[in-house]
């Protein structure tokens, strides 16, 4: 199975710089979150098992939080690892690719926004800094395939 950080590393090497896309922190957990939804919603199952909590600014994989917080809300730069696209089967490199396709234009602000309507966030917001469940993801994420259906 994929980590949190090997999702984190295909986003971060989607980025482009020159052309004003820069991944911060929120953005990266954003994008992380969408991925892990949409992929319990075609595959029925997990792409990485690290948890996501509902945090104040939307949904955090707070192992991935405290790895690029040094970076606060700055860009997090490219990495160098030869990981991030190849390891995933082309079925998970599509759910990847659709994610950054429509989520990736956005800022880390419109993201919040965004998942902050989600009902996963709302349920797990609820208990506090509360884990957001597979089930509410998947069950949250498989009506939104069928909206953009």
């Amino acid at each position: 199975m994929n980590t949190c950080f090997d999702v984190a590393i295909f986003f971060l090497k989607y980025q482009d710089p020159e052309a004003g896309d820069l991944m911060s922190n929120m953005k990266l957990q954003k994008l992380v979150y969408y991925s892990q939804g949409f992929h319990l919603a075609v595959k029925d199952k997990p792409l990485f098992e690290e948890p996501i909590e509902a945090w104040d600014h939307g949904p955090v994989c707070p192992a991935l939080y405290h790895k690029y917080k040094v970076y606060d809300s700055g860009m997090i730069p490219i990495p160098y690892e030869e990981e991030g696209y190849n390891i995933f089967t082309d079925e998970t490199r599509e759910i990847l690719e659709m994610v950054h396709f429509y989520y990736g234009q956005f800022s880390a602000w419109k993201l919040r926004s965004l998942s902050h309507e989600d009902t996963p966030w709302i349920n797990g917001h609820k208990k506090g800094r509360g884990v957001i469940t597979h089930q509410d993801m998947k069950e949250y994420f498989k009506t939104q395939l069928n909206d953009e259906s």
